[in-house]
């Protein structure tokens, strides 16, 4: 007989759920400090519309966490919380002294790539469990980010 959490979800398939949205947590923490890091420094003729572009995206990346780090605990699971922990356990590499806007823009979507792919497989191991909320929030980030992806592409030209 299997053990339900809380949410009534399968214990088991429920802690698996929460390793892998702390590893996703992890890459949207290192994704957000070096979009906050493109809005300081980048520098050139499109600083102006990419110092608002980058304002926005670390705003929406500050909220995801948020979101994320409080379905770990839906889930009956505890959110990593260290810089330390988001350096190992992320895809994304840190961005430093980056300052041209296109190499910014690039870096964002080799970023959006990452999280796509992870949030990918979270939906379908949440559908397995049937985890509706996690699935719909993965959902949903799957499809803005996708857009977002296709508008930095277009806007690299």
């Amino acid at each position: 007989m299997k053990q339900l959490n809380v949410i009534g979800l399968d214990q088991s398939g429920a802690e698996q759920l929460g390793k892998k949205l702390n590893t996703l947590l992890a890459n949207y923490q290192v994704l957000y400090m070096n979009v906050r890091g493109f809005h300081w420094n980048v520098r050139g003729e499109r600083f102006f519309e990419l110092h608002v572009k980058f304002e926005e995206t670390y705003n929406d990346l500050l909220l995801k966490v948020d979101e994320i780090a409080e379905r770990i605990l839906t889930l009956g699971q505890r959110p990593e919380h260290s810089y330390s922990h988001y350096l190992n356990g992320s895809a994304i590499q840190e961005a430093t002294n980056v300052t041209d806007g296109r190499e910014c823009v690039k870096a964002l979507l080799e970023g959006y790539k990452v999280l796509i792919q992870q949030q990918r497989d979270i939906l379908e191991e949440a559908g397995a469990i049937h985890d509706e909320g996690t699935a719909s929030l993965m959902s949903d980030y799957i499809s803005e980010q996708e857009k977002t992806s296709w508008m930095l592409t277009a806007y690299l030209g």
